[in-house]
């Protein structure tokens, strides 16, 4: 099969081209980036958060904003370099072995698919709020049916889909944002809400320390979408300049977003009625509904619903590519990489859209503990991916040397800032045997690498003889380090 070298069908040809097209513009992957991070884990999960740490809350965002800086520009370094489907899971394999290349993905590609499940959920959350007596499971069905829609349309249609999806829940933030400290400044006709709030309700950190160390295991799962630009560097047009600039964008715009829209939260309403522990309905919406503005409530949970379908677009965009990756490194199923006409990997799509199929299951089973069972599932593998993209970022600047100031985008600190990633990654996968929903999310993981990694060695062996590896894929045709 001939094609041009961006992924076009050549002249001549009524062939679809069998390779990830470069379709996605910068303006698309700052907001597909920010569209894979704000999601759930603020609007729902900080349900959990607040109720753990109260207002100290806030310090939580803050440490976790340190850990995504280094996560961030570690994985923009190795990006820039190696522009590839599959991204961290190449690098893994070409800098640690591939082992690692290879659960890493398989990891990735699993949490996704269960992190889609946990967004469309939450997503019949909200609508419950408009309309509490439909079964949870018709809205879960529904929505899940829209997303595989726009997920099986061609790539640049996507990132025009999800920009709009994006802009949309970053616009209400920053409106959130003002309209808080509006209230709280007393810069609006109602009186001054003040900062009380933050120390009435058991003071600042009611719960103590432990209460705000036990809130950063879920915090930090908030921050875990940073690695979104990498994963669509394979379709991004002039990577070496999209890729730093994404990064830097929405690394920085998502700490700010975090950050302030937390602390409002907190100090305009009390943290013991806005972070009750329940999974019933947004804590946004909540803060809105309690200080009386009119249709306040209505908008945010509208806002909501907007995020979660952000979200569950960009995860299924995310996972289906992560298993084309491994298809076409060997490692799955060959037919998952295959391509549709549109540059689509549709039977990847399908696949990850397994996690739908679980979420209207649990969501006819046990409605109230769906979100909570699928969220938390995620959490120890996404521990696992971060931990494995430091350990690889380690071996890459040791293998580029001084090649590394010719880079647009670097970490500073280095290596202090990738041990202490390292270690304060462990204690949280730690904590989580604390937390009520996050009992069993490391030993449940812990036998899901197990098993991989008896089907890794199981496929490796039946590989061996002399399969070649696509170029799409393989840790040996990446691009030259600079």
């Amino acid at each position: 099969m001939s094609a041009s070298p961006g992924g076009e069908k050549a002249p001549g040809t009524a062939q679809p081209s069998q390779h990830l097209q470069r379709k996605l513009t910068e303006r698309q992957l700052s907001m597909i980036a920010i569209g894979g991070a704000i999601g759930v884990g603020l609007f729902l999960g900080s349900n959990v958060t607040i109720s753990l740490a109260g207002p100290s809350v806030i310090l939580t965002y803050l440490l976790g904003a340190v850990l995504a800086l280094i996560m961030a520009y570690a994985l923009a370094e190795m990006a820039v370099v190696h522009p590839v489907a599959g991204s961290f899971g190449i690098y893994a394999e070409r800098y640690l072995n591939r082992w690692s290349g290879f659960t890493v993905r398989a990891t990735y590609g699993l949490i996704q698919i269960i992190a889609i499940g946990a967004e469309v959920t939450a997503v019949a959350i909200y609508f419950q709020y408009w309309f509490p007596n439909t079964p949870q499971w018709l809205w879960v069905a529904v929505v899940s049916a829209g997303v595989i829609g726009i997920n099986a349309a061609h790539v640049g249609n996507f990132g025009e889909f999800e920009y709009w999806f994006s802009l949309i829940k970053v616009v209400a933030i920053i409106v959130f944002i003002f309209v808080g400290i509006a209230l709280i400044a007393g810069l609006s006709p109602r009186p001054a809400l003040g900062i009380r709030n933050l120390t009435a309700y058991g003071g600042f950190l009611p719960h103590g320390f432990r209460g705000m160390w036990l809130a950063f295991t879920l915090t930090m799962a908030s921050y875990m979408g940073v690695e979104v630009v990498a994963v669509t560097a394979g379709e991004a047009r002039r990577p070496s300049e999209a890729i730093p600039r994404a990064m830097r964008t929405m690394v920085f715009r998502l700490i700010l977003f975090y950050v302030l829209a937390i602390a409002v939260m907190v100090t305009m309403t009390p943290w013991n009625q806005t972070g009750d522990g329940s999974i019933s309905g947004s804590p946004f919406v909540r803060a809105f509904a309690s200080i009386g503005i009119p249709n306040a409530a209505f908008i945010m949970n509208l806002v909501v619903i907007t995020a979660a379908l952000s979200s569950a677009n960009t995860n299924l965009y995310l996972s289906t590519r992560m298993l084309f990756s491994l298809a076409r490194g060997n490692f799955a199923p060959a037919l998952l990489g295959r391509l549709s006409a549109n540059g689509v990997p549709h039977r990847s799509l399908a696949a990850s859209s397994l996690g739908m199929v679980v979420a209207i299951f649990l969501a006819i089973y046990v409605p109230k503990r769906a979100f909570l069972l699928m969220y938390g599932s995620a959490v120890a593998g996404m521990y696992f991916v971060w931990i494995v993209i430091l350990f690889a970022h380690l071996r890459f600047r040791r293998s580029i040397g001084a090649k590394v100031n010719d880079l647009p985008l670097k970490l500073h600190l280095f290596p202090v800032a990738n041990i202490l990633g390292i270690v304060v990654l462990v204690a949280i996968a730690c904590s989580t045997f604390f937390v009520e929903g996050l009992q069993y999310s490391v030993p449940a993981f812990a036998v899901f690498l197990a098993i991989i990694s008896l089907l890794y060695w199981k496929v490796r062996h039946s590989a061996t003889a002399g399969a070649a590896v696509q170029p799409e894929a393989s840790p040996e045709s990446l691009p030259p380090e600079p």
